[in-house]
């Protein structure tokens, strides 16, 4: 397996005209959860990946768990609870660059993740293990869930690359969403933060100085997501390379660039590329997903991401 990811999945409603939610009458329905949305990615670019969660004995969860089936993610540690719910979320759009999410996931299936559920073999042997910010936000038993695959990742060398996802609406204390994130960046091999995610943990500063305080804190590799600008790789000891990000005229959806990001990053690393090539496939990826409406909707196959990135695309394909 090449990468082992856990967390929550949720069934998305995306109103089918932009304004305010309240005057919204038709939705379409979709799936979205940053894990499974680096999980998918990583399967439509021919990589291995496997999503681990819990959902609900629903038909929400019958669906979710076929569509991500479908994408050639393997599903196998996915369980099911008979009494807690799928969750779900809204996206509002309420105009141009006014993107908004509604969460209602509070006492949801992947919220009930225990590690008695999470066997080693299921992560053991892969290559890396992805893990968020969002999932020990969810529950203690999410914490310790997450706590268990870490060790296990450490004790059979599977290299652990965190995202921080801070997700506000999940913490109830700020103070302790620092202490945890800050914590688990401590404990991964590589951290891909936002400029804002970083800002909110450390303060104040330009990436550079930012990506310093990742490593005083046992940080190894930084690389920092910089939106339109591109992306910022910070190894101890090494000069600072800014990588440039691509030219997007019109972003569709941004909900979801951070997920192709990271699935970009670990696809160029599954493959053998220097960490700035690797930095500029997240930077592609993360630019085409916010072309397109949906989490996974705009993440690539191999064949449309080279044509992107080479900048050979043509509007029209004859």
């Amino acid at each position: 397996m090449d990468v082992v990811t856990i967390g929550e999945t949720m069934t998305l409603f995306t109103p089918n005209e932009e304004g305010p939610l309240r005057h919204a009458r038709s939705f379409s329905m979709k799936f979205g959860g940053a894990e499974s949305n680096v999980a998918i990615g990583l399967s439509r670019l021919g990589h291995k990946s496997r999503w681990i969660s819990r959902l609900g004995e629903d038909e929400f969860g019958d669906a979710m768990l076929a569509f991500i089936r479908g994408e050639g993610v393997d599903v196998s540690y996915v369980t099911r609870d008979s009494h807690s719910p799928t969750g779900v979320f809204f996206k509002e759009f309420r105009r141009l660059n006014d993107t908004r999410v509604y969460y209602y996931r509070k006492n949801s299936a992947a919220s009930k993740m225990t590690a008695d559920l999470l066997p080693e073999e299921a992560i053991r042997g892969a290559r890396f293990l992805h893990i968020t910010g969002i999932t020990p936000a969810l529950s203690e038993s999410c914490r310790s869930t997450l706590d268990k695959a870490i060790i296990i990742a450490k004790e059979s060398g599977t290299k652990i690359v965190f995202d921080p996802n801070i997700r506000l609406k999940l913490w109830a204390d700020t103070s302790k969403a620092r202490s945890f994130i800050t914590e688990y960046a401590s404990k991964s091999d590589i951290v891909l933060p936002g400029l804002s995610e970083a800002e909110f943990l450390f303060g104040d500063g330009s990436a550079e100085q930012l990506a310093d305080q990742f490593h005083k804190a046992g940080v190894q590799t930084v690389i920092m997501k910089l939106g339109k600008e591109g992306s910022l790789i910070s190894v101890p000891s090494s000069p600072k390379t800014h990588v440039n990000g691509f030219y997007v005229e019109r972003v569709v959806d941004p909900i979801g660039a951070g997920d192709a990001f990271a699935a970009g990053v670990l696809s160029g690393l599954l493959d053998g590329l220097s960490l700035e090539e690797a930095a500029r496939r997240g930077n592609a990826m993360g630019a085409l997903a916010t072309m397109v409406n949906g989490d996974a909707e705009g993440l690539p196959v191999r064949s449309d991401l080279a044509l992107f990135m080479s900048g050979s695309a043509d509007d029209v394909m004859r």
